[in-house]
């Protein structure tokens, strides 16, 4: 997200088009579904751990290295580097986190773990709001580096869990994915993580270009600072909705509560849009965040309480991917609409997926006892 953030000084200096700048952030999506397709697989033969670190180091180092670039081309094969590491962290944070919680805690967990991506976005906000006034927009990338710290962390202290250990296979059957009712959990999951991740991709790509562009071209004027402002406000809409998914859907239905938040989400965005006052912006962008983005959560808990132990990871990195590959042409798409449209009328379009994925919800099927994991 740092390169959405500062997406109008990078179109200025390397003169890119609003669909070129779409397009960059469309391949970055692209290699991160290959990325988190080839890390479940390694996750489940190698596993959780080492997956996990690998691609942290990958996208840290990959994000330092698009501060270095100066054409347009240089910064597009940086950003598909970046998208291995990227796709891959998600499916091996989130195999290894279902399978060493207890089942009754698992959704809070999870939601935990998700919620720290609003934590991330605000700290690169502030980021962006501290660096790149004084610095420029290369120094943001530079900082991109200090997750890597973290992954050697990771590499040091934490352990596989107990149940890949023990069913964990050298050769994960992939072929069980596309048969029987695992093979109809994956259609269903990869087609409504398609519709959501169109949503999601084409509104947060270029909502931090939509507040920050002049008012006469169709944003909200609010600078580069007080876009900042109001993502890192947003951002505590988005952690709390992350937090309160995971207790909501502990307490009822995972399911019913995935459905719910897309349905308010596609109810939000085009009020969001139409908004221009901006005191108003700051009171509607948590309620966006927490809706449009706090659904997150549920994926990750329906997702993996749907797959066996031996090819969960790679279950989850694949739908979770594929329906980012299918999702890849949004914010590219977005970007053309806009240039002919404006861009507050390009982000209703979003909508569109939020209530084709909780559509597509409707058809999960209660999950199968795959999760053997002790309640103490």
């Amino acid at each position: 997200m740092l390169y959405a953030l500062v997406l109008g000084q990078v179109q200025r200096e390397l003169h890119l088009s609003a669909a070129m700048s779409g397009a960059m952030m469309s391949m970055t999506l692209l290699s991160a579904a290959a990325g988190g397709i080839a890390f479940g697989w390694f996750a489940d033969r190698a596993g959780r751990v080492r997956a996990l670190s690998a691609s942290i180091l990958i996208y840290s180092i990959a994000t330092f290295l698009c501060g270095l670039t100066h054409t347009a081309m240089a910064l597009l094969t940086c950003r598909i580097v970046l998208g291995l590491g990227m796709g891959g962290e998600w499916a091996s944070g989130a195999a290894l986190v279902a399978e060493t919680w207890p089942a009754h805690h698992r959704g809070k967990a999870l939601a935990l773990m998700q919620s720290s991506w609003a934590v991330g976005y605000a700290l690169g906000a502030a980021l962006v709001a501290v660096i790149m006034p004084h610095f420029g927009w290369r120094a943001v990338f530079f900082v991109g580096t200090a997750p890597a710290l973290v992954a050697l962390w990771i590499q040091s202290r934490l352990h596989e869990p107990a149940v890949w250990r023990q069913e964990h296979s050298s050769r994960p059957q992939w072929s069980r994915l596309f048969r029987g009712p695992l093979g109809f959990s994956t259609l269903v999951c990869a087609t409504m993580n398609a519709a959501s991740l169109f949503a999601w991709w084409g509104l947060f790509t270029w909502v931090p270009r939509f507040l920050s562009m002049p008012a006469s071209q169709g944003g909200r004027g609010l600078g580069i600072v007080m876009t900042s402002e109001w993502t890192i406000v947003m951002q505590i809409g988005t952690f709390l909705g992350y937090i309160s998914f995971g207790y909501i859907a502990d307490r009822f239905s995972h399911k019913s509560t995935y459905i719910v938040y897309l349905l308010i989400a596609a109810v939000m965005v085009p009020i969001f849009a139409s908004v221009s006052n901006p005191s108003a912006l700051l009171v509607i962008g948590p309620i966006v965040g927490f809706f449009g983005t706090g659904y997150f959560s549920g994926f990750a808990i329906l997702t993996s309480e749907l797959f066996p132990t031996a090819i969960r990871a790679s279950a989850m990195g694949f739908v979770y991917n594929i329906g980012r590959v299918l999702s890849a042409v949004s914010p590219w798409l977005i970007g053309r609409v806009s240039e002919r449209t404006g861009l507050g009328f390009a982000l209703t379009l979003t909508s569109a997926g939020f209530l084709l994925a909780a559509l597509i919800a409707t058809a999960l099927r209660p999950p199968i006892p795959a999760i053997a994991l002790p309640d103490s």
